[in-house]
Formats: structure tokens, C-alpha cells, sequence
């Protein structure tokens, strides 16, 4: 059997990385989050705080969430004047999560992998959701903010999550059609969501994988 990538995206506060984590925990797998963004560096030889520092400079950017740059598998060269741009970072970390992907199975948090990943056959892409009560319940247990400011980053945070998405796919972020299996983590728990998972793939695959 070749790899099988499972690729998550979540509403913040709905637990999806945990879920991620657990997953990939249970079934002897790497999970990588912002490890790609070390190993886009190691790959292109640029700086790892500027791919840090990209998600900062697209949040301040007047014309993101409007405009779109869809992905398409091309890498700037060195001698361009654009080889540092943000498209072309996010580029590179593209290259690595294909890399990924070839190399082995693993579960990928984010960085649109879902669409990155689009056209190889053994991915399953999950998008975890939760109603907003219980993302902010959840939020609230590992932070100081109030109910109010608490309220204001998770809408936030999904906004950008959202103008990320459409910016590199051309598509919504919360839109189902785009995923295997949408979850919610209120409803089912952080374990039946990984059980979840993991029968879609004995189903899907025709056959247990250990590991995955």
C-alpha cells in the first residue's frame, strides 16, 4: 500500500491539531505543522523567519481576502526579484509537503495541504469544526483573554484562515465539498473524530493499515 496523507484543516479552538497529533500518535506517524516551514527554509535556503513573518505581512496586506493567487506548482528561481515574496514562500512550502507525501505516510496540519495534495489519490483531507460556544469554551481553558477579546481573535483567526484558503485555492474554506470528512469535536469527542478517521480510511483503502 502506498501513503496515505491525511490532511486537516480546523476551525480554530475545535481541536483539530489535536486531533491531528492523536492520529498521528496511535498510528506511528510523523504530524507536521510548522515543520514545514523549517524544512521550506532548508529546501529554498531562505530564511525561516521570513516564512514566519509572511503570515503577518498577507494579514496587513489592504487587498488580501480580496485578491487570489491560486497554487500552481511553480517555484520562483534565485535571480528573481521575487524569490523572497510571499507566494513564492508559500511555493516552497508546497514543494515540501509534496516531498512529504511521496516519502511517507503522516498527517498535515493546515498550509492548505488538502489542495497542495489534490491530485494524489491516497489523501484524505478532514475539516474539523465546532459551534462557537464550544471553540470558545475550549479557547478560554488555555488563555487569559475575556469572554469578549476571546470572541474577537477566534473571528479572526477564521477570517484568516478563510482569506488564506481562498488566496492560494481559489476556494472556501469552510465549504465541505472540499474535504472527505467534515468532523464536529463538540458532538463526537477528540477520540471518535481519530476512530472516525480511521474507519473512513479501512473503508476507503479496503484494508487496516498499521501504520497508516
Amino acid at each position: 500500500m502506498e501513503n496515505v496523507i491525511v490532511t486537516i484543516a480546523r476551525q480554530y479552538g475545535s481541536g483539530g491539531k489535536t486531533i491531528g497529533e492523536m492520529f498521528a500518535k496511535k498510528n506511528s506517524i510523523n504530524c507536521y505543522n510548522r515543520e514545514i516551514l523549517r524544512m521550506a527554509s532548508d529546501e529554498s535556503g531562505i530564511d525561516e523567519k521570513l516564512f514566519n513573518q509572511a503570515d503577518e505581512k498577507l494579514k496587513s496586506s489592504p487587498l488580501f481576502g480580496i485578491t487570489k493567487k491560486v497554487y500552481k506548482g511553480e517555484l520562483i528561481p534565485p535571480e528573481s526579484d521575487d524569490f523572497v515574496s510571499n507566494d513564492n514562500l508559500f511555493n516552497y512550502q508546497a514543494k515540501v509537503i509534496k516531498e512529504l507525501a511521496q516519502e511517507e505516510s503522516c498527517v498535515m496540519i493546515g498550509r492548505c495541504a488538502d489542495f497542495v495534495l489534490r491530485d494524489n489519490p491516497n489523501v484524505v483531507s478532514v475539516f474539523v469544526h465546532a459551534p462557537k460556544t464550544y471553540c470558545m469554551a475550549r479557547a478560554l481553558e488555555r488563555s487569559s483573554l475575556g469572554w469578549k477579546e476571546m470572541e474577537k481573535f477566534i473571528a479572526k483567526t477564521d477570517k484568516y484562515r478563510g482569506d488564506y484558503y481562498r488566496y492560494y485555492t481559489g476556494r472556501e474554506w469552510n465549504d465541505a465539498r472540499n474535504y472527505d470528512l467534515c468532523l464536529d469535536s463538540s458532538k463526537l469527542g477528540f477520540d471518535k473524530c481519530v476512530e472516525e478517521i480511521e474507519a473512513y480510511i479501512k473503508i476507503r483503502f479496503r484494508e487496516m493499515l498499521e501504520p497508516v
